[in-house]
């Protein structure tokens, strides 16, 4: 099952910030209106040469992100929690602010600028998160045959496997390429999404003991590939970093630390967070049922 998390490196590489611009611009037709908000038939796009022409002076970014997700919703996307994204501040009492936004089906883009101000920084995490939302339409960014043929000889190149692997679900690879087949026709954010419950299930070593108990990985895969991450995943991952604090005290404080580092490279990269912001929630939310435990103990 590792071997599927590392093979998902070979499926997200998306391109840095300009290049977005570049590649979207080429494909996404723009219909621009009076009021200065940007419409097209994949949806919403600004233009400009870079980032830093971003945004235009008569586009509002955080309204034009808005506007995209609930097209998507009025045209029929399956957004099961509704076309509303939710913005979070990180509490500073000076700058550089910093912002993460979510988008409706769970992607996670933070501010990737320095910030002088709160305003600013929920621009830039508009920003980033419009232009990927966007590039997300792209025909490219679609699981198909082709995809998959492509992803699945780029993982056995990278780990030397073989073709016998690739059509045996039992292997890591085989594995990969039958959740890739399960997924045909999403795009890469909607896949991406169902990947962070992997992602999280391995680094917190839940899939280690499943292997342990015997599960198949065609168990593992029915089981969660149908399951959201939710308060319950989240709260079982906490309490066994709580039971690895207790067994080795200092594991939890070093985790964070290593989190927090990553979750910073990858926000001013521009990449998607979801995964190092959910290790970062599991984590403070172990560190706080510690800190009860703690005080009612006293």
């Amino acid at each position: 099952m590792g071997q599927i998390i590392q093979s998902l490196s070979l499926v997200f590489h998306v391109p840095d910030g300009i290049k977005i611009l570049q590649d979207a611009r080429l494909h996404v037709p723009l219909v621009l209106f009076p009021r200065g908000w940007i419409r097209a038939a994949g949806g919403v796009w600004l233009p400009g040469s870079d980032l830093s022409s971003l945004p235009v002076p008569s586009v509002n970014v955080v309204e034009a992100l808005q506007e995209f997700w609930q097209m998507k919703q009025s045209r029929g996307a399956d957004l099961k929690n509704g076309a509303l994204v939710v913005y979070e501040m990180v509490p500073s009492s000076s700058p550089p602010y910093v912002c993460y936004v979510t988008l409706p089906g769970g992607s996670c883009f933070g501010s990737f600028q320095f910030c002088p101000t709160k305003a600013e920084a929920r621009r830039s995490a508009a920003k980033i998160a419009l232009m990927n939302s966007v590039f997300n339409e792209h025909p490219s960014r679609r699981i198909t045959d082709e995809f998959i043929e492509k992803s699945v000889s780029e993982a056995l190149a990278s780990f030397n496997g073989n073709r016998e692997e690739a059509d045996n679900p039992n292997t890591g690879i085989g594995a990969f390429r039958f959740m890739l087949e399960s997924n045909k026709g999403k795009s890469m954010l909607e896949f991406q999404e169902l990947m962070t419950v992997f992602q999280l299930l391995h680094w917190n070593g839940s899939l280690k003991a499943m292997r342990e108990r015997q599960c198949s990985r065609q168990e593992v895969l029915a089981h969660y590939s149908h399951r959201a991450l939710d308060d319950d995943i989240r709260n079982q991952m906490a309490m066994d970093w709580v039971n690895r604090e207790q067994s080795s005290p200092g594991a939890l404080s070093r985790e964070l630390a290593s989190t927090e580092r990553e979750l910073d490279e990858a926000r001013l990269a521009g990449k998607e967070l979801r995964f190092h912001k959910e290790k970062k929630d599991i984590l403070m939310l172990a560190a706080g049922q510690l800190g009860s435990t703690h005080s009612s103990s006293c």
